[in-house]
């Protein structure tokens, strides 16, 4: 039965290839533009949350405020500053806490024979590494021996070390800061990142936090780097931190003026509902152009009905049945409708290859290799997802004629001319 329907859905759109041919070039016009819009979207959603993940392994950033209420006998409006007592009651008690690492620093001048300039140089412990996704392209991150030595050794952000050699090799190589002999013994790959502190990371140079004592006063934090345990652990991690350190240093531990946070996981489901929301915002544009489509497949399905109502009517003379007349023309509009979708869906194809990439955040960081740029891949997701809204375009233009062609009475159809 079901070869038999098909066949003759094949003969009915032989009967007028040109017609067949307009019709399905609304399917194909519109199943390009959901692909291509849905392409677009996943590459937009792609290089947003990547250049947002670079930040760090859901980093939280502690900065020392004022209390702003009174405890323990303290007034308000008592200056918190971050000791190493502190670190270490951190890392001591705050089980939640994965990784405690203390940052100092200080925008100053740092200079290779005749180039200089003037930038964050940040005193950080090894664990920063890790935490903040500082990746080596040449030479290595900071270790455990730099920091118990105090060596003087700097880690230079890849825009820095671009303004200080060049293109020449950095590694190995001396700079100084404030006036004092420092080896780089690496530098970092070049990092696109939405969110940052003092200044890009791109920008800056690290340096163990102990030889940071050599330079300037470090008895005291700029910020605490906190990574929790878990994603999940964000909110009891935060609140685990603020408990420990109030605790420390006499302030209660629900006066949120006192130690000021930010976390990616608390941001995070915003750049996601930015990312998905316009992903669905262009699937609905894309939906549009495909229902004008299907709008037309309906359109021409209805006319067949009226020009095949004799026929109809034949058919169930001879015993043909009324679910047999629904498949039938349910069939010849799913057979245009997905006849039309594999046409788009290799033009789509072609149009993802031949487009590459679209600027996007390359301008901005002054790039060129492409890896902040709207990559257009047509995956097996978005055909996926393409194929499945063409069946439903296909079934509902189908729908209403069949519906018609099925509840013709047979002898006033037969009577028809």
């Amino acid at each position: 039965m079901l070869r038999e329907i098909l066949r003759q859905a094949w003969s009915s759109l032989r009967r007028q290839p040109v017609r067949s041919c307009l019709t399905m070039t609304g399917i194909v016009w519109g199943i390009v533009a959901v692909t291509m819009l849905l392409a677009y979207g996943s590459g937009f959603r792609s290089v947003l949350m990547r250049t947002f993940e670079a930040f760090g392994h859901d980093a939280i950033i502690c900065w020392p405020g004022t209390t702003g209420e009174q405890a323990g006998g303290e007034r308000a409006g008592q200056k918190i500053r971050f000791e190493e007592a502190d670190v270490e009651a951190l890392r001591a008690t705050a089980t939640l806490a994965k990784q405690v690492c203390p940052e100092t620093v200080r925008f100053v001048g740092i200079e290779h024979e005749e180039r200089s300039t003037s930038t964050a140089v940040r005193g950080v412990c090894q664990q920063y590494g890790e935490m903040r996704n500082e990746v080596p392209i040449e030479g290595r991150w900071l270790d455990a021996d730099d920091e118990v030595s105090r060596r003087h050794v700097v880690f230079l952000g890849a825009t820095l070390k671009k303004k200080l050699f060049a293109g020449m090799p950095a590694v190995g190589e001396a700079v100084r800061i404030q006036g004092a002999r420092f080896t780089v013994i690496g530098v970092m790959d070049r990092k696109f990142q939405t969110s940052s502190y003092f200044t890009d990371d791109d920008r800056s140079a690290w340096i163990p936090y102990s030889t940071a004592g050599d330079l300037w006063d470090t008895k005291s934090a700029s910020v605490l780097v906190v990574e929790p345990v878990s994603p999940e652990f964000d909110r009891q991690t935060r609140a685990q931190v603020l408990a420990v350190l109030a605790e420390r240093q006499h302030f209660s531990p629900t006066d949120k003026r006192a130690v000021l946070m930010d976390s990616m996981a608390e941001f995070r489901p915003i750049m996601m509902g930015i990312s998905y929301g316009l992903e669905f915002l262009l699937l609905f544009v894309g939906l549009l152009t495909l229902g004008i489509g299907g709008v037309g497949v309906m359109n021409i399905m209805l006319v067949t009905v009226n020009e095949r109502i004799r026929e109809i009517g034949l058919r169930r003379a001879l015993g043909a049945r009324r679910r047999h007349i629904r498949a039938q023309f349910l069939t010849e509009a799913l057979a245009i409708t997905l006849a039309g979708g594999a046409v788009g869906v290799l033009i789509s194809l072609g149009l993802g290859a031949a487009i590459g990439t679209l600027p996007f955040l390359g301008p901005a960081y002054e790039d060129t290799s492409g890896r902040v740029d709207i990559h257009m891949q047509v995956s097996w997701e978005i055909l996926l997802v393409s194929v499945m809204v063409l069946v439903m375009v296909g079934i509902l233009s189908g729908f209403v004629p069949a519906m018609r062609a099925a509840r013709l009475d047979p002898v006033e159809a037969l009577r028809y001319e």
